[in-house]
């Protein structure tokens, strides 16, 4: 009887967690007598046929290095048929009939066309610092990004602290405030804003005079990138309160740095259940946690489910930084 043959590929945005998530799901299937491949760039690779066979020593040294050895790539052309189904020729070609992509929304879009028109079980695996996808509690990446932004908070609130200073710190997480939000509480910001709940600048001008006025010199304002106009609101507070607001942009370094533990144990757990869903012959499956638990659903509706913000958590976070 022939191996199963399956391959691995990261997709869209890198994200602390994709590497020992590569390498769970190699030494997983191997373990389980399947054959691994990779894939380098994502579909650009699959497209211009960078697969290669992996072994268990392709994925050594590799569970504590952030982004993706196997590296990533944005492909406008895995729109199109034509290019999915070269891609598709591609790994047939090799025997291979089970694909396993990491990623995020558009990852998953891409993997879905494939199964959709072509004879590919494909499984997806959320791969994305956002956290963005409604399906499930956490993505691969998270935590380690949320670490990095409290790191910042951190060194941040030190120097605030010797000038008498108010910082804002603008993070990633596109349309997603989870990243600012969970900063935010855990580093004891005074404001966060966030693209899913309207605020007040009105409000917060008040606060941060109040606060001088009681004698509270340094405050820190955590903002989400996709939660308006950063110099408008900077302009906007700084002319009401006359309080002189120093911002630092932390940009591409929240998708780097070594894992986490919370992210590397979410990395083996989905590992494991992506191989699996290959054994029992499903496709067009993500895999996700839930309540602490790992599980799985169609691709098509975990990428429909509303996402919901945590309002309860936004709440607490606003009356602790009072």
């Amino acid at each position: 009887m022939k191996k199963r043959k399956v391959a691995i590929l990261t997709s869209g945005g890198d994200a602390p967690g994709m590497n020992p998530c590569i390498r769970a799901c190699v030494r997983f299937g191997l373990y389980k007598g399947l054959e691994m491949f990779g894939v380098n760039r994502g579909y650009q690779g699959l497209i211009d046929d960078e697969i290669f066979p992996m072994n268990s020593r392709s994925v050594s040294d590799i569970v504590q290095r952030g982004g993706t050895f196997l590296k990533s790539a944005r492909c406008p052309e895995f729109r199109s048929l034509e290019y999915i189904g070269k891609a598709v020729d591609n790994l047939k070609r090799r025997g291979i009939t089970h694909l396993i992509t990491i990623g995020g929304d558009g990852t998953f879009r891409g993997a879905k066309d494939m199964a959709d028109n072509f004879d590919i079980s494909v499984i997806g695996i959320p791969g994305t610092i956002d956290n963005d996808l409604a399906y499930t509690d956490f993505t691969l990446g998270f935590d380690t990004a949320v670490n990095t932004v409290l790191w910042a908070i951190n060194s941040l609130r030190d120097t605030m602290g010797s000038h008498d200073r108010c910082s804002l710190l603008e993070v990633m997480g596109r349309h997603c405030g989870d990243i600012a939000l969970y900063a935010g509480i855990c580093g004891g910001a005074e404001y966060i804003l966030v693209p899913e709940v309207p605020y007040d600048l009105d409000a917060i001008a008040q606060s941060l005079t109040k606060a001088r006025e009681r004698g509270k010199t340094s405050n820190m304002i955590v903002f989400a990138e996709g939660a308006g106009d950063r110099e408008k609101i900077l302009s906007y507070l700084m002319e009401k309160t006359g309080v002189k607001i120093t911002t630092t942009t932390l940009g591409h370094i929240q998708r780097g740095g070594s894992p986490t533990m919370q992210d590397r144990i979410l990395a083996n757990k989905f590992g494991e259940r992506a191989i699996e869903l290959i054994l029992l012959g499903a496709s067009n499956r993500v895999v996700g946690i839930r309540n602490n638990s790992i599980i799985d659903e169609n691709v098509s509706e975990a990428l429909q489910m509303p996402r919901k913000f945590d309002k309860k958590l936004y709440d607490l976070a606003w009356i602790m930084g009072l």
